[in-house]
């Protein structure tokens, strides 16, 4: 079956992706827009929906709200609860749709997850996957252009 959504928990990815934003508090809104990015062609890659998770309740006041699209959500946890609440919530109440994956370095959500039936790996392991789409990408991509190229050259000369 395929995976319905990623759930990701935002800063935990961070702190493991430490080539994200390089000099940036892993807390601060260029490492999380570097992540952004960076999962953005993941889903371009893969066509999995995505939901990153941050824990929000002590983001400073005025911390603009992250662009968000059904196939690309950003949430932040609100005062009384944690990212990784809502992240147990949310796979939970996607089994009845299909599987969810949990992106996270924190056992006990893990464990939560997968105790009721969904998938989760680690952060390493998720890197490392989206290091390999996000590649496979580029080289189609390159092989596209050059067919595309060749074909424009055949045209003009015709």
């Amino acid at each position: 079956m395929a995976l319905v959504r990623l759930l990701v928990d935002g800063y935990s990815l961070l702190h493991q992706w430490t080539e994200l934003a390089p000099g940036a508090s892993r807390f601060s809104a260029t490492a999380r827009e570097a992540l952004i990015r960076k999962l953005t062609e993941y889903r371009d890659a893969t066509h999995t929906p995505i939901t990153i998770f941050f824990d929000g309740a002590g983001a400073p006041p005025g911390t603009p709200k992250m662009p968000t699209s059904p196939d690309l959500e950003v949430l932040f946890s609100k005062a009384g609860q944690t990212a990784d609440e809502m992240i147990e919530r949310v796979a939970f109440r996607m089994r009845p749709f299909g599987e969810v994956l949990v992106v996270t370095d924190d056992y006990a959500e893990r464990d939560t997850v997968m105790n009721f039936g969904g998938l989760a790996c680690s952060c390493a392991t998720f890197i490392n996957q989206v290091d390999a789409a996000v590649g496979e990408m580029a080289v189609d991509l390159k092989a596209h252009n050059r067919r595309e190229q060749e074909r424009f050259r055949r045209g003009k000369t015709t």
